[in-house]
């Protein structure tokens, strides 16, 4: 074995045989991870994923995990990517919030920022997981490294958006994925279907594809992120996740809309004929509870809504009908 491959620092120029022994060689240590034991080609798939980060092949299979067919990464090497492109992290835990903060370094005078509550991880459905009752502060701050790594640089994670947990892995305190308990083993007798036979994967479903989670945060407003849900359902997403778009899209509606400025001598409808308009357009499409959907979508009822938001809510319907 080359000795450039041992040091880890000529990685990049070792041959592929030479990546194959080693990864042959480190997968017969009891000390790995049991997703790598025995498995030369998972060890060889997060020395790859490794190389790309810029990160000792160790580094990449304590920290790297596949979660349904999708690469996460740990809180911890999340961290270590951002601080290793130059940029400043910072995360302040204060009375059940975490605050993370980013600095780019070519941008220094912008702060990225996100904030993880109790609140909020319960408007998203998480609190009734075991390891946010006996882990919040850990699951706060996970989430809120990750959300403002997506956000501030996102070209320094290669793919690895989420943490485990945030992809529905159970995990420890750590946010290590948690590995079942091994079942004893017994010999099937003749005739006998195997208990423990692995079963064929199912086919990946269209919600499994699909990102609908990230495309709701990049979604322009709340109007956006309903018809991702409303795609996400209709795809087969477990309620967890969509429980979680539905909280990006109550976040958003909550926001301040930003009024436009009228141009000089343009007329502006007033309220009163655009709500004479959706309800119009609510009656030809039979939308019966016109009402309660305003509500759910932007946050606030009817009587209460911008010009803008009413005229967005009657393209919709009239869309869809």
């Amino acid at each position: 074995m080359s000795t450039e491959l041992v040091q880890h620092g000529g990685l990049g120029a070792a041959s592929l045989p030479d990546m194959v022994r080693y990864a042959e060689h480190l997968a017969e240590a009891n000390l790995l991870p049991r997703q790598y034991q025995q498995r030369p080609a998972n060890v060889l798939y997060a020395m790859e994923y490794g190389r790309t980060l810029g990160i000792t092949p160790l580094a990449a299979i304590t920290g790297i995990h596949v979660i349904e067919g999708k690469p996460s990464a740990s809180a911890a090497l999340i961290s270590g990517l951002v601080r290793q492109a130059g940029h400043k992290l910072r995360v302040r835990m204060d009375n059940g919030r975490a605050v993370a903060t980013i600095h780019r370094s070519d941008d220094p005078g912008f702060e990225f920022r996100a904030e993880w509550d109790l609140d909020r991880a319960k408007n998203a459905g998480l609190t009734n997981k075991d390891v946010w009752k006996k882990y919040p502060q850990a699951m706060l701050k996970a989430r809120a490294i990750s959300e403002v790594a997506r956000d501030a640089c996102e070209e320094v994670l290669f793919g690895l958006h989420y943490t485990p947990e945030e992809l529905g892995a159970q995990v420890s305190a750590e946010g290590e994925p948690l590995i079942a308990e091994v079942q004893q083993l017994r010999k099937v007798q003749p005739g006998e279907a195997d208990p423990w036979a692995t079963p064929a994967p199912a086919p990946a479903t269209a919600a499994e594809r699909r990102d609908y989670l990230h495309e709701a945060r990049e979604a322009a407003d709340a109007d956006a992120v309903r018809r991702i849900w409303q795609q996400a359902k209709a795809d087969g997403a477990v309620p967890v996740y969509l429980d979680q778009i539905a909280a990006v899209g109550r976040e958003k509606a909550a926001a301040p809309a930003e009024e436009a400025e009228p141009i000089e001598g343009e007329i502006v409808d007033a309220g009163g004929d655009a709500e004479q308009q959706l309800r119009l357009a609510a009656s030809r499409a039979g939308l019966t509870n016109l009402d309660e959907e305003f509500e759910n979508s932007y946050g606030v009822p009817i009587e209460k809504a911008t010009t803008q938001q009413l005229a967005e809510m009657t393209s919709l319907i009239a869309g869809a009908a």
